[in-house]
């Protein structure tokens, strides 16, 4: 079926009785369970809801223009497009208000998202892409508003390279001919966010099939549109995207009304016939929404909404409308209507009463099996009162949660903790073992890919050089390696700032868009979060790119897209959803404010679910490149910006060799202090090193190579095994990464049982480095500072050896 015949079947001159009906059934379908779920948060079986009451309409007529192929990324209102678009159940639905955390019951977060959050599980059991061309798909939700948005960049201009790069034509599971539209969906208070605009503007400067939805209901929770939106309407602010003529850049505007049942089907088939033909951006803004339950389950909107705003919410209820106009058209009688409706309020509480009985029965098992262990363990020891009192207590516990079961297991194991040849005790025992084993599945798996292409599965191959291979700047080692994926990899492209044209700010793309062409190797504009958003987007439709920031310290713009989407995606989904994003940017020594940084606590603490590379050289960085662009997990890799034009000999083999993550590297080999450290520290170790062994002490110096994972095999503390003293070093505020690091080897690995001295770190000062050489030197950790530290743990251990210096 052709685009332009798909477009008829949405008109409402065209739609079959039988459809009208349909639609007016599933909008009350959701409706009741909008108030269902509200009614459950109350009588306390549901912790929070949010619901989608009042969209109901702009929902159905958007999901009658949604194809197979196609994205959604929206927000926690969607659940009537999700039910239409046949990737939500109410059943589902239910199960996720509940938090049941089951993939078959509640496939979208198994549980681990509040209500609302949608996502169609777009991996197989072994963590592969399904064939996405032939499925409905939804991205996964995110809660903090706009956030949906620079990965909906990502998701349409995926379209765009499917259907310009020949090379991609015949991945032909995730794309016909880039006919896929990217459907975005947000409400009129998150268009304030500066993600909104900044994913708008790159739209319409990459020209692709994005349709963005504007659920437009006055308010955002108390705040009315006045205090929202600049002229109270976001399609008349932003009117100066419409293109003036077809073939123009620029995007389509539609106005609608939320209520108005006909020109809603007729809106979107406009709007996704010309943003699916010709990858045109569509804005459609639809106005005179209502909510009818407020904001959430936190409060009631009667507090904020005048009395006139709530009468005028109750005449243009979208369903009511829709009512007005069926019997208006004479399509379907009163008596009709008012049995759908009945029916629908009774198959919203069947499904209701499936998903608590779903979730809540298992849990009244697993509460038999524990209180019956439990008085088997009263009748033995004897302990009649206090374990009697807890057994009853979980019995007559109403509505208990597997947490309920664990702690009064804890208690009791507790309690009897004398009993040690208890039989009955040591079976409790086992119970609880097994039970955090399973809980540990359902609520803490899943940080990292666990498939066959997680990046410590890829097959280690050593670097090969060539005798007496040349020196050349390190930046041509980096150049030599994207040459050579790009040449391996079709699916593998190149965006950020500067590096198209002129190949990178440090060259290492120089020349290589002249050689695989724009679309593989392209420029941006300056915008870090939709950079890092675009990369999103591509990588969950099977391509692989590499998002440019470039530097370190701008990474900060794109921090919340990092931490709160992709490096929580495969967790937010148990495994439902990847997207293999490899972020490149380049830290550390430098001189000046915004040119130096090295806030590597913060990445650490923000990004867990990426992996985190910090390599000393470029011959590193590619062996991590080649390693990462192998795997399917996200990862982020900080280049030494000091490091270019230094000189390094290329691998014969650059686009093949890897590197393992997770396992440092002995720079140099010492007896007397283990120092531990990464990426540009590495050389000003090296040399405090040198002056050290010319007093007389002998350091190890150990590159820990990647920060996420972390010294997987344990080589610092068989180094501090030898040494018996540690030192951290590195560039990061004090209680930055040090800390890190230390927490790991003491704690982790338990060195502290092998140290003679106290465990040292040596960070840079706790503020950002002025400009200029001195500014450097007496800002961030230097050689001398190296010297001296070591100095003086040897000089408490020795103070004749070592006498005081200064």
């Amino acid at each position: 079926m052709s685009t332009a015949e798909s477009a008829l079947a949405v008109t409402p001159a065209t739609l079959s009785k039988e459809d009208l009906l349909h639609d007016y059934r599933l909008g009350w379908e959701s409706r009741h369970a909008s108030l269902a779920g509200r009614k459950e948060v109350f009588m306390g079986k549901a912790k929070f809801g949010i619901f989608g009451d009042g969209k109901e309409l702009p929902q159905l007529a958007m999901a009658r223009v949604f194809q197979p192929g196609d994205f959604r990324s929206g927000y926690y209102r969607d659940q009537t497009f999700m039910m239409a678009a046949g990737e939500l159940t109410l059943q589902q639905y239910f199960a996720q208000l509940y938090a049941h955390p089951d993939v078959e019951a509640e496939p979208a977060t198994g549980g681990r998202a509040m209500n609302g959050h949608f996502a169609t599980r777009l991996l197989d059991e072994d963590g592969n892409f399904k064939n996405l061309a032939e499925l409905k798909n939804s991205s996964a939700d995110v809660s903090p508003t706009a956030s949906q948005m620079p990965r909906l960049v990502g998701l349409a201009y995926a379209s765009k390279l499917y259907r310009q790069n020949p090379e991609l034509h015949d991945r032909t599971q995730f794309s016909v001919n880039g006919n896929e539209v990217a459907f975005g969906t947000i409400g009129n208070a998150s268009t304030s966010e500066g993600m909104f605009f900044e994913a708008l503007n790159a739209a319409g400067v990459l020209q692709i099939p994005m349709l963005m939805s504007v659920w437009d209901d006055h308010y955002g929770i108390s705040v009315p549109a006045e205090y929202q939106t600049c002229k109270q309407s976001i399609s008349a602010i932003l009117s100066g995207l419409q293109r003036d003529a077809p073939g123009e850049q620029g995007f389509e505007i539609f106005v609608v009304r939320g209520w108005d049942y006909p020109a809603l089907l007729d809106t979107y088939q406009r709007a996704a016939d010309v943003c699916r033909r010709e990858h045109v951006p569509v804005l459609i803004h639809v106005t005179e929404v209502t909510q009818p339950q407020g904001h959430s389950t936190s409060g009631s909107h009667e507090r904020y909404k005048t009395k006139d705003r709530l009468t005028w919410e109750e005449e243009h209820d979208c369903l009511l409308k829709m009512r007005e106009w069926l019997l208006s058209e004479e399509v379907v009688t009163a008596e009709e209507l008012d049995q759908l409706e009945n029916e629908a309020k009774n198959t919203v509480r069947e499904a209701r009463t499936a998903a608590w009985g779903a979730f809540f029965n298992p849990i009244k098992q697993e509460r038999d099996e524990v209180a019956a262990l439990l008085e088997k363990l009263v009748n033995e020891t004897g302990q009649q009162n206090a374990l009697h009192e807890m057994v009853e207590q979980l019995k007559h516990n109403p509505a208990p949660i597997r947490a309920d079961l664990v702690r009064t297991v804890r208690k009791a194991l507790r309690f009897t903790r004398d009993q040690q040849r208890s039989a009955s005790r040591r079976e409790l025992s086992q119970w609880l073992d097994q039970a955090l084993a399973e809980n540990a599945d359902r609520y803490n798996s899943y940080l990292y890919s666990q498939s066959e292409q997680a990046a410590l599965n890829i097959e280690v191959e050593p670097a090969k050089f060539v005798e007496n291979a040349p020196q050349v700047d390190a930046r041509e080692v980096l150049q030599a390696c994207f040459d050579a994926n790009f040449r391996r990899d079709p699916t593998i492209f190149a965006i950020g700032e500067d590096v198209g044209r002129i190949g990178d700010v440090n060259q290492a793309f120089a020349g290589l868009q002249e050689k695989f062409g724009e679309l593989r190797v392209t420029d941006t504009g300056i915008r870090e979060c939709t950079i890092v958003g675009q990369g999103i987007g591509a990588a969950l439709r099977g391509l692989r790119p590499i998002t440019e920031i470039q530097y370190l310290d701008y990474l900060l713009y794109a921090v919340q897209i990092l931490s709160d989407d992709v490096a929580c995606l495969q967790y937010r989904t148990k495994g439902g959803q990847k997207a293999p994003l490899i972020v490149r940017t380049r830290g550390h020594r430098l001189e000046g404010i915004w040119h130096s940084g090295s806030p590597i606590g913060m990445i650490l603490s923000s990004i867990r679910g990426m992996h985190v590379c910090v390599p000393r050289n470029m011959t590193q960085a590619a062996g991590f490149y080649n390693t990462l662009l192998r795997s399917d997990e996200p990862a982020l890799v900080i280049e030494p910006l000091n490091g270019y034009r230094l000189k390094e000999r290329i691998p014969q083999n650059v686009g093949e060799f890897t590197l393992p993550l997770g396992v440092p590297e002995v720079l140099l080999a010492g007896t007397d202090v283990t120092i531990v450290t990464y990426g540009s520290m590495c050389r000003i170790v090296l040399d405090a090193a040198k002056q050290l062994s010319e007093v007389g002490i002998s350091v190890e110096v150990i590159d820990v190579q990647t920060l996420l994972p972390f010294d997987l095999q344990h080589v610092i503390a068989d180094s501090i095994r030898k040494t018996s003293r540690v030192l951290f070093a590195d560039e990061d505020v004090p209680g930055g990464a040090t800390a890190y690091m230390m927490q790991h080897v003491l704690d982790d690995q338990q060195a502290y049982r092998l140290l003679d001295s106290q465990p040292r770190c040596l960070a840079a000062q706790p503020h950002r480095p002025p400009y200029g050489s001195d500014g450097d030197y007496f800002s961030k950790p230097n050689a001398e500072d190296v010297f001296d530290t070591v100095y003086e743990m040897m000089q408490e251990t020795d103070p004749k050896r070592f006498p005081a210096i200064y």
